[in-house]
Order: C-alpha cells, then sequence, then structure tokens
C-alpha cells in the first residue's frame, strides 16, 4: 500500500510538472495588443510551434533520465553517455527546425530553413534541450538518493526485526527455565500446590503464544500478565515472602513491547529470596500523559554477591536492555545496588 502510494504520488508530480511546463508558452508570450490579423495570426503560430517544442521534450526527459543515465551512463559510462547526448541535441535542433519550416515557412518567416546553426534559433534551442537534461539529471539523482535511502532503511528495519525476534526467542526459554525450577522445588516441599501453579502457569503460557505475535500491546494486558506471573510466586512461596505489587494506570492508550518488563520482576524472584531475612520484593506499575513509571526493588544478601552466578544469571536483564535501546530510544534505565536493596527504575517517555 506504500509503494503504491508513493507511485501515485510520484505520477502526480510528473503530470503538475509537464502541465505547468506546456502552460508556460502561453504565459510568457503576452497577447497582442494590436488588434491586426497577421499579427494575431502570427502570435497563434509562435504559440503552437513553441507548445509543439515543448511536447518533444517530454519523450527527450525519458529517454535522458530512463535510457541515458540509468542504462547506459550508470552501467557503460561516461563515453557512451555522451554519445547519446550529442545525438539527441543534434536530432531535437533538426526536430525544430523542420517545426519552424512547416509552420512559418508559407507565411515566408523562414526563408533561411535547412541550416539549424542559424545563430538565435541555434542558441535558443540547445538552451532549451540543455535545461531539460540538467532538470532531467538532477531529478534522477534526487530519485537515486531517495531509494538508496529508502533500501537503506528497509535493510535497518529487517536487520532490527530479525534482532528482537532473537531476543524475543530468548525469553521463552529463559522464563520457563526459571519457572520450572521453581515447580520442581514447589513439587518437594508442598506437592498439593503444584496443580494450581500447573494452572496458573497455562495462563501464562497462552499470553506467551496469542498475545506476543504484535509489536506492542496495551500496558493494562502487560499489567495483567505480570500480576498472573506474581500471583504463581505467591502460591509457591505463600508467607515466606512479601510480594507488594501496585498499579495506576490512568492512560490506557500506553503501548508497550510485549513481555519488556518482565525480566525484571524475574530477576528480583531469582535474586530477592533465599539466605535473606524477611525477603520483600516491591513491584509499581504507573502510567500516565508523560509515559509509563515501573520500579522493582528487592532485598539483597551481600554475602551472594560473591558467589559465582550460573551461565543463564544476567541474560534477562541484558536482553531487556537491549530490546530498550531498539524500542524505546527516549527512556530512562536506572539500577542501582546497595549492601541491602536492588532497585530497578525504568520511565518510558510516550
Amino acid at each position: 500500500m506504500i509503494k503504491n502510494n508513493s507511485r501515485i504520488n510520484s505520477w502526480l508530480i510528473h503530470l503538475v510538472f509537464w502541465a505547468v511546463y506546456l502552460a508556460l508558452p502561453f504565459m510568457v508570450r503576452p497577447n497582442p495588443t494590436v488588434k491586426d490579423v497577421h499579427e494575431i495570426e502570427k502570435f497563434q503560430r509562435w504559440t503552437f510551434y513553441f507548445s509543439l517544442i515543448c511536447v518533444s521534450h517530454i519523450p527527450v526527459f525519458y529517454l535522458h533520465t530512463e535510457l541515458l543515465i540509468k542504462n547506459i551512463l550508470k552501467k557503460r559510462g561516461l563515453i557512451l553517455y555522451l554519445i547519446g547526448i550529442t545525438f539527441l541535441i543534434v536530432f531535437s535542433l533538426y526536430f525544430n527546425d523542420l517545426l519552424r519550416f512547416i509552420i512559418f515557412d508559407h507565411h515566408g518567416e523562414n526563408r533561411l530553413r535547412g541550416n539549424i546553426f542559424r545563430r538565435a534559433p541555434f542558441l535558443s534551442g540547445l538552451f532549451q534541450i540543455l535545461f531539460i537534461f540538467a532538470i532531467g539529471y538532477i531529478y534522477q539523482n534526487v530519485v537515486d538518493n531517495l531509494k538508496e535511502k529508502e533500501l537503506q532503511k528497509e535493510s535497518e528495519n529487517e536487520t532490527l526485526k530479525s534482532e528482537l525476534s532473537f531476543l524475543r526467542s530468548q525469553i521463552s526459554p529463559h522464563f520457563m527455565f526459571n519457572v520450572l525450577n521453581s515447580v520442581v522445588s514447589l513439587s518437594r516441599r508442598k506437592p498439593e500446590m503444584v496443580e494450581p501453579v500447573v494452572i496458573k502457569l497455562s495462563e501464562l503460557m497462552r499470553y506467551m503464544l496469542y498475545e506476543t505475535n504484535d509489536s506492542s500491546v496495551p500496558l493494562e494486558k502487560e499489567a495483567l500478565y505480570l500480576e498472573s506471573y506474581i500471583d504463581l510466586q505467591k502460591i509457591r512461596f505463600g508467607n515466606d515472602i512479601s510480594i507488594n505489587f501496585e498499579q495506576n494506570i490512568t492512560n490506557k492508550s500506553n503501548q508497550i513491547e510485549p513481555m519488556l518488563l518482565i525480566p525484571f520482576v524475574e530477576n528480583a524472584f531469582k535474586h530477592g529470596v533465599g539466605l535473606i531475612e524477611n525477603p520483600t520484593i516491591d513491584i509499581h506499575l504507573k502510567s500516565d500523559d508523560s509515559g509509563i513509571f515501573f520500579t522493582v526493588s528487592n532485598k539483597v544478601n551481600s554475602a551472594s554477591k560473591l558467589e559465582k552466578k550460573d551461565d543463564s544469571s544476567g541474560i534477562g536483564l541484558s536482553n531487556v536492555k537491549r530490546r530498550l535501546e531498539l524500542l524505546h530510544p527516549n527512556h530512562h534505565l536506572k539500577i542501582n545496588e546497595t549492601n541491602e536493596v536492588f532497585t530497578v527504575e525504568l520511565h518510558i517517555i510516550s
């Protein structure tokens, strides 16, 4: 659809340009003030002559741009291009002379017919054809530059889509890795809770499979997904951890890429539980006209910093940082870690 619109706009520009160009003989030659039949006829003949000259410039323009520039200058070199230019100039000057003979000879106004290099007609015709060549050369260069930029933009978009697709493909395995670890742990400690956890997990998987195909989703849907994930963790940990999730979405039109926020929450549950006294996780999601505000904080165990992290550690955070760079360049991400609290503050500007 976009390409069709561009093609239509291009044709419209051409039509308007040639309409104005063909109207020039009527605009630059004023009507005769003397009410003489001979002067009026002479004026009409000259207007007709210049109109035909302007019409002849149309095929010359497209022969120059579509044939000489595209297929000869850019593919076969300058020499053949100059030969083609010379041929068009001679042909155009001869055509001008032929028109003068046909239109003016019968009225005694073209007695020197046959010498196309007469000074005034020659210079006039040469100037006109060189003007058409200059316009054509500028036009073709502008078109080629625009096409090159368009192709470059399409290439960048395809590269961006491929990278985002790869980053998204990492989310599901990483998410499943963490959740399945939780289910295994829960089956040992609280086997009766495995079934509700699996049911809640199926709700999450349904969102991941059917709601994340679009490039963006309403923030409310992403908030529901976060809420389901947090409910799953509440089932898993029960009263062993204090979990607080607050949301205030006043702007319903804010959109966000699917599963962009979940890595921050996953990270909080992964590192904010275990060997921590009174573990607490606070999650706040707010949306208004200025954008989306998201904050996650969790207690940390300073001793755990000395432990060697597993290979999957940090995949989620590095992933979401890259996605933020690609999708939301106007964002502010602040990660602060002290001996007791790890905090993430994200502001996506509308």
